[in-house]
């Protein structure tokens, strides 16, 4: 029997099963990804009752019951109570001025956004890490929905394109995610993942809806749990990267291999000495979409079904009496 040679979709087939290997196999650059994505919930847990312990002191809560009274009396003329999710902090340092230091050089502020898209670079709004973070988050439903929740890493140190922009639209729109047009719970456009995400970490406020118009003192240690927060939320960023490009190095060397091999035999080989159980037989008779098309009880049902054949009147009468039945029972 002379042997199967080698082609474009044999080799895809090939390298997609090894990649679905790679991404389950328990390596050092997944348990790093898994153990930063606890230890994100690890510090939001930490860092919400500080952050409700800070907003008490500026806005207790009769303030801001009395605020919410008067704003349903009269409306939007009285509309500055809300509750909000992003938030500037400061500290002032406890030491001397040193020299050329001036007392706004003691102040320590920073900007936190608790939200699932809340940017986690020295940014506001205008940076792609809060994308980076909501995609490495929800990587799992992501995966599970049929998107591309590694993306970024795949696309690192590359131009903006269109590959780039057709998976972090597809991803927004899963998440529920299409650009915050208010940071208050009282006009967040957003739905599904983020939404939920989101209405966890929302405070009461009393003020503007810009964040950016008030800020909130706090002790040195109340502000350094939010930066631990920060901290965490980032390196969930740099494992999801480290993990993917880990495994972008691999898949590229196995695809540049499998271009060397002329015949499937080959392919199948090196996947046993991987590790990685694949079939020639079912690689042969299924087509690029996974279906066993070539098997014969399934070849023959697709040629029978485009034969287009004339049904008589009682053919017809029988099929629906049959089909009225069917769902009937269901």
């Amino acid at each position: 029997m002379s042997k199967i040679r080698m082609n474009t979709e044999f080799r895809n087939k090939i390298l997609n099963r090894y990649v679905e290997h790679a991404e389950q196999k328990n390596t050092q650059e997944k348990e790093g990804f898994l153990q930063a994505r606890e230890d994100v919930d690890k510090a939001y847990a930490v860092a919400l009752p500080i952050a409700q312990q800070v907003l008490a002191k500026h806005f207790p809560k009769e303030d801001v019951d009395t605020c919410r009274t008067l704003k349903k009396k009269y409306g939007s003329p009285l509309d500055v109570v809300a509750k909000d999710k992003c938030f500037n902090f400061a500290y002032v340092e406890n030491r001397p001025l040193q020299e050329d230091e001036t007392e706004d050089d003691l102040k320590k502020s920073e900007h936190f956004d608790f939200g699932l898209f809340g940017n986690v670079g020295e940014g506001r709004y205008d940076d792609r890490t809060g994308e980076q973070f909501a995609n490495a988050y929800y990587r799992d439903e992501l995966k599970a929905n049929g998107n591309n929740a590694d993306i970024f890493p795949q696309m690192k140190d590359k131009e903006d394109n269109p590959h780039l922009t057709k998976h972090r639209d597809e991803n927004k729109k899963f998440l529920g995610y299409s650009g915050y047009s208010s940071h208050n719970s009282d006009d967040d456009s957003t739905n599904g993942l983020t939404k939920q995400f989101d209405s966890q970490w929302y405070l009461d406020i009393i003020g503007t809806s810009h964040c950016r118009q008030r800020t909130m003192t706090c002790s040195k240690d109340e502000f350094q749990i939010f930066m631990l927060l920060k901290q965490a939320k980032s390196n969930l960023i740099t494992c999801h990267e480290k993990w993917i490009e880990n495994i972008e190095k691999r898949k590229s060397e196995m695809k540049m291999g499998l271009k060397a091999y002329r015949y499937l035999s080959e392919g199948i080989e090196l996947m046993q000495k991987l590790g990685i159980s694949i079939d020639e037989a079912e690689l042969v008779r299924c087509n690029s979409t996974g279906l066993s098309i070539y098997n014969p009880e399934n070849l023959a049902e697709r040629l029978l079904s485009m034969e287009n054949t004339t049904q008589t009147r009682e053919q017809k009468i029988a099929e629906r009496v049959l089909y009225e039945k069917q769902q009937a029972t269901n």
